[in-house]
This record gives C-alpha cells, structure tokens and sequence, in this order.
C-alpha cells in the first residue's frame, strides 16, 4: 500500500466509519436517486484530486481522499432524525479522526481543513478554503444526472444537475 494512503486506509477500517457507512447503506437500499456510497466517496475523491492536478493546487491526496470518505457518511442521520448531514458528518468524522491511532492521527491543522470541507460540501461560502472548494466541486461534477433514471423526479435544483458528460 502506497505509505502515504494509509491514514485513508485507517479512516476506511475504523470500526465507527463502517458502522455509519452500514446505516447509510441500509437506509438507502431501496432509493431510486443518487446513493451514497463508496463509490460515490470515490468519485468525488478522484475528480478533486484531478482538479488539484490540473490546476497546480497545493491540497495532498490523503487529505482529499480522507475528506471525500468522510463527507456524506453521516447521512443517514439525515434520513432519521432531519439532521443535516454536514453536520452530522463533520461530527462523525472528527469522532473517527481523533480516534486512528496515534501514528496515523492528522495534525489539528489538517483535521480543522478536513471537517471545515466537509461542513461547507452542501452550500459554498463566499470566501471558501482550498479543500471546501474542491469537495463541493466534485461532489456536484460526481452525479450522472444525464444517465439517471429518476432525474426528472428528482427534487435537485435543475441548475446543479449534470444533463451532459461535462467537467
């Protein structure tokens, strides 16, 4: 494993993060619209990371993939009991974060930029960081609304859906 992966790989295994991750899948089993699931954690992961690479932005991998792992996973709180889902993942995920091993832990620094991404990935503030702006980006740019067959039931903005194969 590429040794700069493995705090990643460490969020993935946590005990808290699959836990959270078999809510969510539970309660989306049976959705007809976009689910949340690793491969859309991993959609979102790879599309920030080329727009870091395209445009020479300093934002490592590890901490986008760790970010992009972590954003939506607290969504089924959503579904449960109405909390918004930034909220509930940023909560979640610094939970997961303090609790990796002392060897794999982020810095406070990097775990601030994760959880700030990961409360800004729904509405973009005006003046946002690096990261925040990534993630919001590529979770937007990760939805294949022009092959979906419940687009047009879909209750997202007809403004944010992607009717084309354009990034």
């Amino acid at each position: 494993m590429d040794s700069q992966m493995k705090r990643v790989q460490a969020v993935w295994e946590h005990p808290l993060y699959q836990q959270n991750l078999k809510d969510l899948t539970r309660l989306e089993a049976d959705r007809v619209f976009c689910r949340h699931t690793p491969e859309h954690f991993l959609d979102v992961a790879r599309l920030a990371y080329i727009f870091a690479l395209e445009r020479k932005l300093n934002c490592s991998r590890e901490l986008i993939y760790c970010t992009a792992l972590l954003h939506d996973i607290g969504k089924w709180e959503q579904y449960e009991n109405g909390t918004p889902h930034e909220l509930s993942s940023a909560r979640i995920a610094e939970e997961i974060l303090s609790g990796l091993p002392p060897h794999l832990r982020f810095s406070p620094e990097e775990t601030e930029t994760i959880l700030t991404a990961i409360r800004g990935h729904r509405k973009l503030r005006e003046t946002p960081e690096l990261l925040e702006a990534l993630l919001y980006e590529s979770d937007k740019a990760s939805r294949t609304c022009f092959s979906c067959p419940a687009s047009e039931a879909c209750n997202w903005d007809t403004t944010k859906k992607n009717k084309e194969i354009d990034l």
